[in-house]
């Protein structure tokens, strides 16, 4: 398997093979929370205005939305997972739009499939990918953040049979200022409680694949089936 790392949306657009967008901090782990609480599938589009058509044409749909990092006004849910947990999602559909990880799914030109993943995730998604033996597996970074890099390398270690440090690898998330900032609980919309939702390993035993439509990107657990609650 030859296994390519990219960035971006320009890397987005340079993905082949079967393709897998990471979103840690914070779009693909708020897709994860969403599923295992019951939601039947997130949508996931890259502006705000799309998302809240989208969501006109769907009873009952929730929207997860930010702008640069920061709450939308007149959407109550932000890129959170803390608030995606305390939401009811059972039987829902989420409507995700984020600066990152769904703005570079769309960017996505080529690919034989498509993932969605996360450091809750991760290894459920080298499972299923390993599963498939393509012969480009191709990891696109959404963002140039040490957390989505992390989760790269650490995909990358699995899939070549090594044992990633994890803690090693996230220390440059750990050092940084963004964290501090998080961690302050003085960034609107993005409570301290979502790092420790994000960086819990492995916390999910299922995979996100996601499949393009004409206005948006389907995205569901493929694998083992998500628990609810």
């Amino acid at each position: 398997m030859d296994i390519v790392k990219l960035a971006g949306v320009e890397g987005g657009r340079r993905a082949r093979g079967t393709v897998v967008i990471i979103d840690v901090l914070r779009s693909f782990t708020v897709s994860a929370y969403a599923l295992d609480g019951g939601a039947r599938e997130c949508l996931l589009v890259p502006t705000v205005d799309e998302a809240r058509t989208l969501s006109a044409t769907i009873p009952g749909s929730l929207i997860s939305a930010e702008e640069n990092a920061l709450p939308v006004a007149g959407i109550s849910i932000s890129n959170s997972p803390t608030q995606i947990r305390a939401a009811d999602m059972r039987d829902r559909v989420l409507i995700q739009r984020s600066s990152a990880g769904t703005t570079v799914m769309a960017a996505v030109d080529s690919a034989d499939e498509i993932y969605a993943a996360s450091l809750v995730v991760a290894r459920a998604t080298v499972e299923v990918c390993a599963s498939r033996r393509p012969q480009t597996l191709t990891l696109v970074a959404s963002a140039d953040h040490p957390e989505d890099h992390a989760c790269a390398a650490y995909m990358e270690g699995l899939l070549r049979g090594e044992s990633p440090d994890m803690d090693r690898l996230l220390e440059p998330l750990r050092r940084s200022d963004r964290y501090a900032r998080v961690m302050s609980g003085d960034w609107p919309g993005f409570p301290p409680t979502d790092l420790e939702l994000s960086l819990a390993l492995d916390r999910f035993d299922f995979a996100m694949q996601v499949t393009r439509h004409a206005s948006y990107q389907r995205l569901t657990a493929a694998g083992a089936v998500p628990r609810s609650g």
